[in-house]
């Protein structure tokens, strides 16, 4: 398979280049029958008001069975009123919410069978881990030999065999939110919910809980809606990522296509380190101020230039004044010489 040009500057890169995202390959798209569409989320046209703000409007996307997918945004987007819609806790007061085949938007959150991991975890204290990963299994009204079997079952799963005994104060972060993974994923849901699980961590603590949850995500091949508005979460873990702001979704794509080919000025300033530029086009060409000119594809008159950092080079050898102009449709490099 041919790389991309982000990837061969990511591969290449040199010490002292600025940061740049190593994107999550996406996954292959899944085929196959109805069973295999028992993980699709579907919303259409949703939209949900509070004391008369809309916390989120029009909103149309799918999430595909298996897929990895993030909501991402700053504070107060919408993205977790979403995930609650989604979830069952609230109702929309307009559109559909679709899980599968089935039209779940005025389902109780009980009957969606749908796990979820909370921002706080919301374990029972009073509970002992082993208490608090079967606790779903045993509103199910399972089998006790089958609430055994499957709470050691995720428990090794995420590493906590051993533990079973233990209070939830004696556990530190990460093994916390190894019990709300844990006994999230052993009712079996079709669709696995995480509403910024990792905020409350640190740094190294993050790094590695994004790894864990990854990997067990692809093993179990569960549909995960991931809530973050940790940038480099949202293009290390996903297959595709949703943007919001105020309430409305501005793109959808795989983290490159977000990341190189931003619909908006928002968008662009909010994934990844860049230089915005306001141009004024004439004759093919944009002026960005102070007499320097870009010669771009397509250019709008009131329009934006994004650089980022990585796209900077410095040299020494000589150069034209002005551009190096590639094909039509690909992306475009403009020379400036020093003095």
């Amino acid at each position: 398979m041919q790389k991309s040009k982000i990837t061969e500057k990511i591969e290449n890169r040199m010490p002292g280049f600025p940061d740049i995202p190593v994107f999550h390959q996406p996954m292959e798209p899944e085929t196959g029958g109805e069973k295999d569409q028992a993980g699709r989320v579907v919303l259409t046209d949703i939209s949900k008001s509070y004391d008369g703000v809309l916390a989120c409007d029009g909103i149309r996307l799918s999430v595909e069975p298996g897929e990895f997918f993030t909501f991402l945004g700053p504070s107060r987007c919408g993205k977790t009123t979403i995930l609650r819609l989604i979830a069952g806790f609230i109702r929309p007061e307009k559109g559909s919410i679709h899980i599968g085949n089935t039209d779940v938007t005025r389902m109780d959150a009980e009957k969606r069978n749908i796990g979820m991991v909370f921002q706080n975890y919301a374990l029972f204290p009073f509970m002992t881990v082993r208490e608090n990963i079967s606790y779903g299994l045993k509103i199910q009204k399972r089998p006790p030999a089958d609430v055994r079997k499957k709470t050691a079952h995720y428990m090794e799963m995420v590493g906590l065999t051993g533990f079973g005994d233990r209070n939830i104060s004696e556990l530190s972060g990460g093994e916390q939110q190894r019990v709300a993974l844990a006994r999230s994923l052993a009712v079996e849901p079709r669709v696995l919910l995480l509403d910024e699980p990792l905020s409350n961590l640190d740094s190294r603590l993050r790094d590695k809980m994004r790894g864990e949850i990854k990997t067990l995500q692809k093993r179990l091949c569960i549909t995960t809606i991931f809530v973050t508005h940790d940038q480099r979460e949202a293009l290390t873990m996903s297959d595709r990522v949703a943007v919001f702001d105020r309430g409305k979704c501005l793109q959808t794509g795989s983290p490159e296509q977000i990341y190189s080919n931003p619909v908006n000025p928002f968008v662009a300033a909010f994934i990844g380190e860049t230089n915005l530029f306001k141009v004024k086009a004439k004759n093919g060409v944009c002026c960005i101020g102070d007499g320097i000119n870009i010669v771009v594809n397509n250019p709008v008159d009131g329009g934006y230039i994004s650089v980022r950092p990585q796209d900077i080079l410095l040299s020494t050898g000589p150069g034209p004044r002005i551009f190096c102009f590639q094909p039509v449709q690909a992306p475009g490099k403009t020379v400036f010489q020093g003095r």
